[in-house]
């Protein structure tokens, strides 16, 4: 007879993909370069490799601590779409019990602690900030009570360009200032064309995204219009000290996700709805490289 049951060794590997799916690594890890471009585009003296190290992993365990919370709070309402029923406690492969929120607190308040005791308190600040607008604003908040959800909670991501600057200098300059203000106005665009995509999730589960309470049609529209505010103010950092090679990296990236998000405008369905989400990635990833390619080259 074969025996159907996991090995130590599969049940162990299995237990270590849930752990880490909780703490949204790959977001995690998307908001700590964001922070390192801030650390890039400031005017200042080299941290050096130590410091730097903290930056990384402070802006990273604070996303991560805030990521499983949004996962532990949300564990009901995740059943109940299919993008995020298969989430570790949606699911019961993990338990739902009070001691992660000890664990969550923890890995928070180590970062915070950390980011103050080597960096400056105003980077902490920054660090701290960044997981509480995701956690406590978004989360608990407001997703489930205003479609500005998400237009609030983009400011977690801000925090972490602000984090990075401000570990360089606490006085914040113009550029940082500037690039976390394009990381706010990048959030509800790619987001909305995500909720665009799976409206009839949001819907089911109660979730009163943009699209959900506008419509999908206005939602589109509203979605271009925001795109084409974002992609003209990625261009203002050109004018505070960014150079040729950002202008060509906010060019390219702001025109194709302007371009894709008129597309979705002009037939909005899930198909155009992807092909916006993704355009976002693709300019986000524009913008982050080219600034710091140009921030190196002068």
């Amino acid at each position: 007879m074969l025996n159907t049951k996991p090995s130590g060794t599969t049940a162990s590997m299995r237990m270590t993909r849930n752990v880490l799916g909780l703490f949204k690594l790959r977001i995690g890890f998307m908001i700590m370069i964001t922070a390192l471009v801030g650390l890039a585009v400031t005017p200042g003296p080299s941290l050096g490799w130590p410091k730097l190290l903290v930056l990384a992993v402070a802006v990273l365990l604070s996303s991560a601590s805030a990521g499983a919370f949004n996962q532990y709070y949300e564990h009901d309402s995740d059943r109940l779409m299919a993008r995020t029923r298969g989430r570790a406690f949606a699911t019961g492969a993990l338990p739902h019990t009070p001691a992660w929120l000890w664990l969550m607190a923890a890995v928070l308040a180590a970062s915070v602690l950390c980011a103050g005791w080597v960096l400056n308190p105003v980077s902490a600040v920054f660090v701290f900030l960044g997981a509480f607008f995701y956690a406590i604003v978004y989360t608990v908040w407001l997703k489930r009570r205003s479609w500005l959800n998400i237009v609030v909670g983009g400011l977690a991501g801000s925090f972490a360009v602000l984090a990075g600057a401000a570990a360089v200098d606490p006085q914040i300059g113009p550029l940082p200032f500037l690039l976390a203000t394009v990381l706010f106005l990048w959030t509800p665009p790619h987001f909305w064309s995500l909720a665009i995509a799976n409206e009839a999730e949001y819907a089911a589960a109660g979730i009163p995204m943009l699209p959900v309470v506008v419509g999908v049609p206005r939602a589109a529209r509203v979605v271009l219009w925001s795109t084409v505010a974002l992609a003209l103010t990625a261009l203002l950092p050109v004018f505070f000290g960014a150079g040729v090679i950002y202008l060509l990296g906010a060019l390219a990236g702001g025109g194709y996700f302007v371009y894709k998000a008129s597309q979705l405008a002009r037939t909005p369905t899930r198909k155009t709805a992807m092909g916006a989400f993704f355009a976002s990635l693709v300019q986000l990833s524009l913008l982050l490289v080219t600034a710091t390619l140009d921030r190196l080259a002068y």
